[in-house]
């Protein structure tokens, strides 16, 4: 049947006696819970929600939406920037019931369900003293955050999320079950590698794991200058591929590490991530610390693990609200050091902030075209971020950004598909260049030709 839109009925006593979990409809004690997304729009109302506890519940709701003509969104963690979590009059397949999580220490891989968060998996591989690299939340969902590269804490060292993934499950739109790696599937297997969440409800992941009992890091927080801010980011791009760095340069929030009079000003705060040879690690991050007398300094010989463990691996309930775009840069020189803390200190309040990820080291190391993630030799990675209040304040928000970012944009093309807004078809477009896009558009119009699944950075099967 062809997915529309335009005839929304559901079976919802049929699809009951189908499957496992609840299904949960306008009125159902916990819909009003269930419908929420962390970011985006929370008042979206679907015309139901599936609690999937297996992957039988995924094919079964995958067939009801489609059966019905109902929009479909998919949901793990609900960090989707635009809320494609959720969604108004459709049908929301919620994936937190799948927590299977089975690692294999000996083999270091792990088999991990599509509920689980970043969090909880590195908290349980660090029990073996392994980790695998996501981001730098604790609290996203697995599967999002791997279909769109996976960019965080020790990219540098092991690569991108999707480097460390050797095979998927998915349920695709025509309901079968694939398994997908480098034998099987080998083309939706390289789409799923970067390509987002456009080809199948991904509901199982193997990955591979990685030998973290080395490790130092923690925060460090510097006031944020010019000049501590353009040292440190040719620093980090300098140095050994052990050490991954996350900065962001903010105005201080009122931290009980940091001292009140820091409170409110400028400061470059910060996430350190060393995995290898303890000693080295503090002779680098040393040079770090010399760039300016910190103002807090919580950087150690710890467990990897600890990096999510007090940001939590499970929180609930929607984030604050904020607009934000990406880009890739060349180089963090004087001038664009200038440029962002003189925009950051221009603030009224709290809500500005700019993110500088240096990238380089095992992220480079993969070819280009070997998967659908194409931007390989960018050097470093930007985020313009602001807070905003009331619904009004949005779109004056989003002309602040995109000014800011036409600032510090240097012309490199490109941008991270899992850092996107709602930016129009262009934007996803560079995301993906050349062909990369025109292969993705070929295994799109292969998985889903009617494009089922398009709550997303969507790529169109034409």
């Amino acid at each position: 049947m062809p997915f529309d839109t335009a005839r929304p009925t559901l079976d919802v006593a049929g699809l009951r006696q189908l499957v496992t979990g609840p299904v949960l409809t306008p009125g159902d004690p916990g819909y009003d819970a269930a419908r929420l997304v962390r970011y985006g729009d929370p008042d979206r109302r679907p015309a139901a929600v599936v609690q999937a506890q297996d992957t039988q519940d995924v094919r079964h709701a995958v067939a009801a939406a489609r059966g019905a003509g109902l929009e479909l969104a998919v949901r793990s963690g609900g960090h989707s920037a635009v809320g494609h979590g959720t969604t108004d009059g459709g049908l929301v397949v919620d994936l937190r019931g799948l927590t299977e999580l089975s690692i294999d220490p000996g083999d270091r891989t792990a088999w991990v369900g599509a509920g689980v968060t970043a969090g909880a998996f590195t908290l349980a591989a660090g029990e073996h003293g392994l980790a695998t690299g996501f981001g730098d939340t604790g609290s996203v969902g697995i599967t999002g955050i791997v279909l769109g590269g996976g960019v965080g804490l020790l990219s540098r060292r092991h690569g991108l999320t999707i480097d460390s993934l050797l095979a998927a499950e998915v349920v695709t739109a025509s309901g079968d079950l694939v398994l997908a790696d480098a034998d099987s599937d080998a083309d939706l297997f390289w789409a799923l590698r970067g390509g987002g969440g456009n080809l199948g409800v991904v509901t199982r992941l193997k990955l591979r794991l990685h030998d973290v009992r080395d490790f130092v890091g923690g925060i460090l927080v510097l006031p944020a200058t010019p000049d501590v801010l353009e040292g440190f980011v040719d620093l980090a791009g300098r140095a050994p591929r052990e050490l991954t760095t996350i900065v962001n340069v903010m105005l201080c929030p009122p931290m009980p590490f940091v001292p009140a009079e820091a409170h409110g000003r400028p400061v470059v705060l910060a996430m350190i991530a060393w995995a290898g040879d303890v000693d080295e690690g503090q002779r680098v991050i040393g040079e770090l610390r010399a760039l300016a007398e910190p103002l807090a300094d919580l950087v150690g010989p710890s467990p990897y693990a600890a990096m999510f463990a007090d940001e939590g691996h499970g929180a609930d309930g929607p984030a604050p609200t904020a607009v934000s775009q990406t880009m890739f840069v060349d180089s963090i020189d004087a001038a664009t050091a200038e440029q962002a803390v003189s925009w950051v200190a221009g603030s009224s309040g709290p809500s500005r902030v700019v993110q500088v990820r240096v990238l380089g080291g095992a992220v480079g190391d993969v070819p280009s075209d070997a998967t659908a993630y194409a931007h390989r030799d960018a050097p470093i990675m930007v985020n313009v971020a602001t807070l905003y209040g009331a619904a009004a304040q949005r779109e004056p928000a989003w002309l602040e950004i995109t000014r800011m970012r036409g600032v510090l944009d240097q012309g490199r093309p490109g941008v991270y598909v899992n850092f996107l807004g709602d930016e129009g078809p262009d934007r996803v477009r560079e995301a993906y260049p050349g062909r990369t896009w025109d292969r993705l558009v070929e295994i799109k119009r292969r998985y889903d030709p009617e494009n089922v699944f398009r709550l997303n950075q969507n790529i169109p099967p034409t």
